[in-house]
């Protein structure tokens, strides 16, 4: 159970040292307790206080890596309910699901087909991060041979289904070194693949008929001193397993009940006809409340609006997306070459500067720091007036790049040009398109 303030008190050195960055042990106690420091950042915390106070604010949720290397990833780890109270953490992870008896080299196709599916957005890369290996036939060879296949031929991590242990080690000995996730620990098996997963430091997925069942299998699990565990509460009808998935985490957040402090995993896969359907039920996981969801295949119909989803649910609400201020060359431009100005909102400077590169125009773009707002919303709020935007050009440097002083600026914020041409006496002003699409023909004419 979380400590107060007052409790976390006791067990700090009461120094004042204000090495933590606060001025006093109570105010570094509040913080922390609120979860807005970091117990590290006290360097005098004895060890005995430190193992109290690092089970203490750990987050509810535990954070669960699967996966090794550059492409390791995590779920869990979430401390509140809705995003909108602070920020979710770490994004769901998305699996698609192939049979212990598919062929090799079908299997080689499709992976080459689904690493193929990667997007850039706003200069991040999306793409998925798991395939499932499921035992359909209970030959633990073929199992084995398809889990070693995917881990040393492909970039994903691996998730291995069975239920039957003796197929699950092969599996395991196949691909232990990349850290799979291994799934389904049942009542009738817990004790064997509890074994299997403590041997190997491995996460294990729990499997249960209803949330009490969940919670006396993890119960028994992390008995066996086994911490990194996946929650599937068994459902398969979507509106019970939405009501599963919020239940979980509210227990888990508003209860404290740690039984259920675990990531969840949901299978789209087993609960429709078609990947339209799934991918409808993918994206419900995706907001409430699927560590990882599992589909039956990945293409890029589907998979593209699951990882947009993905990434505008766990981005900070309370810290807009950025680039840095300053000026940003586009198809090699010189000194004559045309000068826009926008603001440092990352969808706007992506999208923005993806259009001039597609009209083939050599072009300087100046970058102001808007705070993370959009144009319209920056105009609105004082973060982008005219001479503020006439300053900054001023001091950005382009001048020094340029042997004009002609200077372009978003239609949405014509209103400023006045205040622009008085901070830049001799300028010439134009007001530029409203909507990115129209920046091509803007240019070229």
């Amino acid at each position: 159970m979380a400590l107060t303030g007052i409790q976390i008190f006791k067990l700090l050195p009461k120094t004042n040292c204000k090495e933590c960055g606060v001025p006093t042990c109570l105010a570094f106690a509040m913080n922390l307790a609120s979860g807005k420091a970091e117990l590290d950042a006290c360097p005098y915390v004895s060890d005995e206080a430190r193992e109290k106070l690092s089970e203490a604010s750990a987050p509810p949720i535990r954070p669960v890596v699967v996966g090794k290397g550059v492409r390791k990833a995590t779920t869990g780890g979430e401390t509140v309910q809705y995003r909108h109270e602070k920020t979710f953490y770490n994004p769901t992870l998305l699996a698609a699901q192939v049979g212990s008896d598919i062929a090799a080299a079908d299997l080689e196709a499709k992976l080459k087909g689904w690493n193929a599916l990667q997007f850039e957005r706003v200069g991040l890369n999306l793409r998925p991060e798991l395939v499932a290996v499921k035992d359909v036939n209970g030959k633990a060879d073929a199992f084995a041979a398809v889990a070693k296949q995917v881990a040393e031929t492909s970039e994903f991590n691996v998730i291995l289904m069975t239920e039957d242990a003796e197929v699950m080690k092969a599996g395991v000995a196949a691909c232990a070194f990349k850290r799979p996730l291994i799934y389904g620990a049942t009542a009738a098996n817990a004790d064997a693949f509890g074994a299997i997963a403590k041997e190997n430091d491995l996460p294990l997925g729990l499997k249960a008929d209803s949330i009490d069942g969940l919670t006396a299998l993890s119960e028994k699990l992390t008995g066996m001193g086994l911490k990194d565990l996946v929650l599937d509460p068994g459902s398969r009808e979507p509106k019970q397993s939405n009501e599963d998935m919020i239940a979980i985490r509210r227990a888990a957040l508003k209860n404290g009940n740690r039984a259920v402090g675990f990531p969840t995993i949901a299978f789209p896969c087993e609960m429709a006809s078609n990947l339209d359907t799934e991918t409808m039920l993918g994206a419900m996981y995706v907001a409430k409340y699927g560590g990882i969801v599992v589909m039956s295949d990945f293409a890029g119909e589907s998979l593209f609006p699951l990882l947009l989803e993905r990434l505008n649910i766990y981005t900070d609400p309370q810290r807009p997306m950025t680039v840095t201020e300053g000026i940003y060359p586009v198809n090699n431009p010189d000194e004559n070459s045309r000068v826009l100005v926008t603001t440092n909102f990352a969808l706007t400077y992506f999208i923005v500067s993806g259009e001039i590169e597609a009209s083939k125009v050599p072009t300087w773009l100046l970058i102001k720091d808007s705070e993370g707002l959009s144009v319209l919303t920056a105009w609105a709020a004082g973060k982008f007036a005219g001479d503020d935007v006439g300053m900054f050009v001023k001091k950005s440097g382009i001048t020094d790049k340029i042997k004009h002083q002609e200077l372009v600026i978003p239609g949405y914020a014509a209103a400023i040009v006045g205040d622009v041409e008085e901070e830049l006496p001799g300028w010439t002003i134009t007001v530029g398109p409203r909507e990115a699409a129209h920046i091509p023909g803007f240019l070229r004419a």
